[in-house]
């Protein structure tokens, strides 16, 4: 990839701040409406807002950590910027489109580049009904939750639920329950990357549940469904031999 423009945005910490300071020294930076490409300074969770915030651009995203784990950037360096963004290879990350109804009526939806997940918001289990493709998989799962995780977001709250790790490419998505108490032993599913998932909410008054999809969040939902929108995606770059894919391959082996 060649990149001509190219812009440089970061997180509200410091250290993101302090390097935004360093690379704006060495290099022209453009706003982001004229940039080919965007670099990212913070965490992976500041990653995933700007994949969301500037989805409609269309441009690559080419994240550096100034966070913690980093899982989806590359390593910080001040050194051949330039380089590194025209060798760097890119993944297209497809998102999960959520419909949520809440128990008032109210239809929304947002995309999750990671996951959707459902979570109780009380005390009380959740009990909720499991379709695929329109058939009943799961007449009612007692947890406290459950979520549809995608391959990038595998190794995420997925992966801290005990759900699968999936490797880029696979076409599958990971289903996985929080904390489930019947069926005890369910462990979840790995299902087609095409299949249509319904959640329907059982009295959903008394046992109250929320659906978020990554950051976007709704309370006292009744009925959730989740698709794969093929129509939106969102390319992240990554340096050679640190591909997404091989984080992916070695996190199954660490």
């Amino acid at each position: 990839m060649a990149f001509d423009k190219i812009a440089c945005i970061a997180s509200r910490s410091t250290k993101a701040r302090k390097g935004l300071e360093s690379l704006a020294k060495r290099y022209s930076f453009v706003p982001v409406e004229e940039a080919d490409v965007i670099v990212a300074l913070g965490g992976d969770g500041f990653l995933l807002a700007t994949m969301h915030e500037y989805l409609h651009f269309g441009v690559p995203i080419y994240g550096m950590n100034r966070g913690t784990v980093g899982f989806l950037l590359n390593e910080f360096s001040q050194n051949a910027l330039e380089e590194r963004l025209n060798s760097a290879q890119g993944h297209t990350l497809y998102p999960l489109k959520m419909t949520a109804t809440s128990s008032s009526g109210h239809r929304l939806t947002a995309l999750a580049f990671n996951e959707v997940a459902l979570l109780r918001y009380s005390q009380q289990s959740a009990h909720i009904r499991v379709s695929i493709n329109g058939q009943i998989r799961l007449d009612q799962l007692i947890c406290d939750g459950i979520m549809l995780a995608t391959p990038a977001g595998s190794t995420a709250y997925n992966l801290s639920a005990r759900g699968p790790i999936i490797p880029l490419g696979s076409n599958v998505l990971a289903l996985t329950p929080v904390s489930p108490f019947r069926p005890r032993r369910w462990d979840g599913a790995l299902l087609p990357h095409t299949a249509t998932v319904e959640f329907d909410i059982i009295n959903h008054q008394k046992r109250p549940v929320g659906a978020s999809a990554d950051s976007f969040e709704v309370r006292d939902v009744n009925h959730v469904i989740v698709t794969e929108d093929t129509s939106q995606y969102a390319t992240v770059l990554f340096d050679p031999g640190h591909s997404l894919e091989e984080r992916i391959f070695n996190e199954q082996f660490s």
